[in-house]
């Protein structure tokens, strides 16, 4: 069996394509979704574009974030920020900060789970941190 696109391409979050230059970007063969040299490389990007939500857009729950990370045009919203809140164990409408390491990681961690249906390499997660 074949490992879900987000493993594949070493972008847990299932980041789309856009024009935006990502530290560990490579080429890849997915036209819609971005690629990474690495797992790592992935939660970094990850967590930089949750971090710039709560900076450029002030968004601070759960619901606030995964309702733009994953809007209901494509997704199950709802059922995506039930999963992330029980994943993280921070409520859904509970504001948290995505420049602590622990929320932050947790964060990446339960995303990555709903976008690929595994759990995070929990050490993959800590080294993109410390990519940023």
């Amino acid at each position: 069996m074949s490992k879900p696109r987000g493993i594949r391409n070493c972008n847990p979050g299932n980041i789309r394509k856009t024009d935006t230059k990502w530290k560990g970007e490579v080429p890849g063969g997915d036209g819609a979704f971005e690629t990474f040299v690495s797992m790592p490389y992935g939660y970094r990007a990850l967590i930089k574009l949750l971090q710039n939500y709560q900076r450029n857009h002030r968004l601070k729950s759960i619901r606030q974030l995964i309702s733009r990370w994953a809007p209901s045009s494509e997704n199950n919203t709802e059922a995506y920020i039930a999963t992330v809140a029980r994943e993280t164990g921070f409520g859904r409408d509970q504001s948290i900060d995505m420049k602590d390491r622990r929320t932050a990681m947790l964060m990446a961690a339960a995303i990555s789970f709903v976008e690929n249906g595994v759990k995070a390499d929990m050490n993959d997660v800590m080294r993109g941190w410390d990519l940023l």
